[in-house]
């Protein structure tokens, strides 16, 4: 009977580590390859990116999925120099909403709860409003045509490219695999998780210049 459990148990094991590495698999799957920089090399230092000066509220539509849940909705940003967001996001329907608040490095939610897995990570969310805010050594930085594109950092890599002056796009590298990006234009914002297959799409409707913020919003 010990020899049978023991197997039972056993079994048990290899299946999970079956399942386990058929799900590692599927991520390195949907990973794609990163190619490698072309350019010539750029000896000067990257663009500054800042937020824009003034209390500035952006209006927008979002859309989100993965493979098991997908929402839309309306929301809005309020965006407070030198390093203060707040987001807002309204479902479709009458079904709810939520929002998060970004100071610094520091991303929370409503009480600390997991819809801070629906957004994506700081530097990105950062990258999504223009921002750069990374930092590493042995940054390779090089221009091909009106695009400069940087590697910053080592485990993950952190490849920023520029359009002038303006960050148009933040990829997180992890060997030669592409793991999660934020491109950004005038008018859209879009991040992919590519291991977990999420998805969200920022379509900015209105970009207004507000008074200062009542200093409320950044506590509740």
């Amino acid at each position: 009977m010990v020899r049978a459990a023991a197997s039972r148990t056993g079994d048990a094991i290899r299946r999970r580590l079956t399942v386990l590495l058929a799900l590692a698999a599927v991520s390195v799957g949907c990973a794609p390859r990163a190619r490698p920089l072309t350019g010539i090399p750029f000896p000067q230092r990257l663009p500054e990116t800042t937020l824009p000066p003034g209390h500035t509220r952006l209006v927008f539509r979002w859309e989100y999925g993965d493979p098991i849940f997908s929402a839309r909705g309306e929301g809005v940003a309020r965006i407070a120099p030198p390093d203060s967001v707040r987001l807002d996001f309204f479902a479709d329907g009458n079904l709810g909403g939520g929002f998060a608040i970004l100071i610094g490095d520091r991303l929370t939610t409503p009480a600390n709860d997991e819809a801070v897995r629906y957004l994506p990570p700081v530097p990105l969310l950062w990258a999504a409003l223009g921002r750069l805010r990374v930092v590493g050594v042995d940054t390779v930085a090089l221009v091909a045509g009106d695009t400069l594109r940087a590697d910053i950092g080592r485990s993950p890599v952190w490849r920023a490219a520029f359009s002038g002056t303006s960050l148009v796009s933040l990829q997180r590298l992890d060997g030669n695999r592409l793991r999660e990006s934020v491109q950004r234009d005038s008018a859209v914002i879009s991040y992919r998780n590519f291991g977990s297959r999420r998805r969200l799409t920022l379509t900015l409707l209105r970009r207004l210049v507000d008074p200062p913020f009542d200093e409320a919003i950044w506590h509740r």
